[in-house]
């Protein structure tokens, strides 16, 4: 195994090896202030973070606004409250060594605002800012207006190139490193473009080669490109190391710090990643946000999936094939349907899946009496977590509205995220993974159950395993 040499990374020579951040409450100050302190690059989440009152108790989500908007505000005061906490948590933990790193969605609620407050709560404690899911154009002048660094995550060197165009080559001197992350392998969200084929995996050598390519020729030769998704070993990736069409590089890592005794995540969930097989980690597109995601296959995405299937096409009269007669909701409402359809719809409702929910695209969806009351409550206690929300229409402008019709399709992210992150049965929510996982299984290093520090953990994976 070559020798990992130091990279400048936020203004310090570090240890090359960055956690990656997880939303919620998974990558906190207690995690990221732990891998700092080893030497290398820490990362909590500023998505909705924890915070704790005056004598260490969590403090819970509560909202008590009658609406989407103030229920928008109290998230926003929340995340707020919790992004300061971690960052000085994360500091304290590092004992100064290291670097400690914020990570947020540049899509999440009130991204920017959150970024202001904590930036200027947490002033000097936070060294860089990783920012991914969506365009995020102004993060550069942001950023650099604190003196912070500032880390886009891209899946593709033509998304760095429009980024760099169109505002980052004003900050060139604040732009720390570049995460490419890798589409198809990294857990939780992922940056697939529409010509990309979710299913075919491509070598992520080619596309970090251009990547450096793109870089070198805006003259940011010296910047490094941190690989994300897929980073197990590192004698997986001793060739890129050295390696002119790449180097200087950083690798992160996202799934493997979740084993680990600071994780904050449940014994329960620990325990489901030492048993994982190899395809259990599912690549879908149920997310309110529009984006791909990977996550652990499991009842609720085993849900997910059976609800979109049982969908049939409807119209309000008439209409070519549709001349069908059906009945739904509690009132019975008349719609139209094919024939074929009306027949399936029918062995749903003898199943009791008998409730039918419309979707945005002239569709019907089928579920229990059950679901449907669930799905419908989730909606209307939607407090606003996304700057968009296909699942509940919320929009980040003046009307609080994509103007579209709920989707019934996708699920709350905020609080299936909150569930599993809080103790909830993992069965039962959203399990964020990287395609990788499996290997915790066969891993030697996790024998008979092991879960290491976070400092045993960097040890051994300087090794290369």
């Amino acid at each position: 195994m070559k020798l990992l040499k130091p990279l400048v990374i936020s203004g310090k020579e570090v240890a090359p090896l960055v956690e990656g951040g997880k939303g919620i409450a998974i990558s906190n100050g207690e995690s990221s202030g732990a891998w700092a302190a080893t030497g290398g690059v820490g990362t909590f989440s500023g998505v909705n973070a924890d915070s704790y009152d005056e004598n260490g108790n969590l403090i819970p989500f509560i909202y008590n606004g009658k609406t989407r908007r103030e229920r928008h505000e109290e998230l926003l005061a929340y995340a707020i409250q919790g992004g300061i906490a971690q960052a000085r948590i994360a500091h304290d933990m590092s004992g100064g060594v290291g670097r400690i790193h914020m990570n947020v969605l540049w899509e999440m609620a009130g991204a920017e605002r959150v970024l202001n407050s904590v930036l200027t709560g947490a002033n000097g404690l936070i060294h860089g800012v990783t920012c991914g899911a969506g365009m995020p154009y102004r993060i550069a002048g942001l950023s650099a207006s604190y003196g912070v660094y500032y880390y886009p995550i891209v899946s593709s060197a033509r998304a760095f190139r429009a980024l760099w165009k169109r505002a980052y080559h004003k900050f060139p001197e604040w732009l720390g490193g570049v995460v490419y992350e890798d589409p198809w392998r990294a857990g939780g969200h992922n940056g697939l473009s529409n010509s990309e084929n979710p299913k075919v995996p491509e070598d992520p050598r080619p596309r970090v080669v251009d990547l450096r390519r793109i870089m070198n020729g805006f003259g940011l030769q010296n910047v490094p490109i941190i690989m994300a998704g897929g980073v197990w070993y590192l004698r997986d990736w001793e060739d890129w190391i050295d390696d002119p069409d790449i180097a200087p590089v950083a690798f992160q890592f996202g799934t493997r710090p979740l084993l680990t005794k600071e994780s904050p995540i449940s014994t329960e969930w620990k325990l489901r990643l030492l048993d994982l097989k190899e395809g259990d980690v599912f690549l879908n597109k149920h997310s309110p946000t529009g984006f791909y995601s990977s996550a652990v296959w499991n009842k609720f995405l085993s849900e997910l999936k059976e609800r979109s299937e049982r969908q049939i096409t409807f119209s309000e009269g008439p209409s070519g094939k549709l001349v069908e007669e059906f009945k739904i909701g509690p009132r019975g409402r008349k719609i139209y349907v094919a024939n074929d359809d009306k027949k399936r719809a029918e062995i749903w409702a003898s199943q009791n899946f008998s409730y039918g929910l419309r979707t945005p695209d002239s569709t019907l969806i089928f579920v229990t009496p059950r679901k449907a009351k669930e799905i419908q409550n989730d909606q209307s206690e939607c407090m606003g977590c996304l700057s968009q929300c296909l699942f509940s229409n919320w929009a980040q402008n003046e009307s609080g509205t994509t103007g579209r019709r709920p989707d019934p399709r996708s699920y709350c992210i905020q609080k299936t995220l909150q569930n599993i992150a809080h103790g909830e049965q993992v069965d039962e929510q959203l399990m964020f993974a990287g395609h990788n996982a499996y290997r915790f299984r066969d891993d030697p290093f996790y024998s008979n159950g092991f879960i290491p520090t976070v400092r045993e953990l960097v040890d051994q994976l300087k090794t290369g395993n």
